[in-house]
């Protein structure tokens, strides 16, 4: 098992040309999206949602959000990853319901003052972002274990992006987009710093 992940991990990468007139089978889409769902979250919060474009005048759309990108606009699917931001204020139904969920009974109300706490001293917006990226990181790799390429877009446009997907700038903040297909061409060499350069053991 050891060796099977770590060969995935060795074997994804970032493909910035798909074929684009290959389609990404719908249970595979499902299989992506919901190792997604089940990633882990501060607080239990799942900070993210998922907006699934398939539709080729919406890829190219969002394409020229992301400076014109190849790889947007020929993968078979994208996936707009949107970190929450107003269902994360103390005060909000979603927080509770999810509170509830990992802190039951008499644990609630100390864990709801500590969110609170923490949420005044928090950047959320960034926060939010970063736990959507824990999501992504799963959904790439998992693709890669069914041989499906992949690519992390960071480089785009967020307001042009918001209003191509019609967002509640109070609500959501696009945080990631993800190019899922097949690649259109073979990956060169993995390149990486060893773990000697990396890990300091203290």
């Amino acid at each position: 098992m050891k060796s099977q992940l770590l060969e995935i991990f060795r074997r994804r990468h970032a493909c910035h040309l798909f074929q684009a007139d290959r389609p990404l089978p719908a249970e595979d889409l499902n299989f992506i999206l919901e190792a997604g769902r089940l990633s882990p979250s501060s607080f239990g919060l799942e900070q993210w949602k998922f907006v699934v474009l398939s539709r080729q005048e919406q890829k190219l759309a969002l394409q020229a959000a992301c400076f014109q990108q190849p790889q947007v606009g020929s993968a078979s699917v994208v996936v707009v990853v949107l970190a929450k931001l107003a269902e994360l204020h103390p005060d909000s139904d979603y927080l509770r319901r999810l509170m509830e969920r990992e802190y039951p009974g008499d644990a609630l109300e100390a864990a709801l003052k500590n969110y609170r706490g923490f949420h005044a001293a928090t950047d959320i917006k960034a926060w939010s972002e970063n736990q959507c990226h824990i999501a992504a990181a799963n959904m790439m790799t998992a693709a890669a274990g069914i041989d499906i390429d992949s690519c992390a877009i960071g480089g785009f446009d967020p307001a042009a992006v918001q209003r191509l997907l019609e967002l509640d700038p109070t609500r959501h903040q696009p945080a990631l987009i993800l190019t899922f297909g097949y690649c259109a061409q073979a990956p060169g060499e993995k390149q990486r710093l060893p773990l000697a350069e990396l890990v300091e053991y203290r």
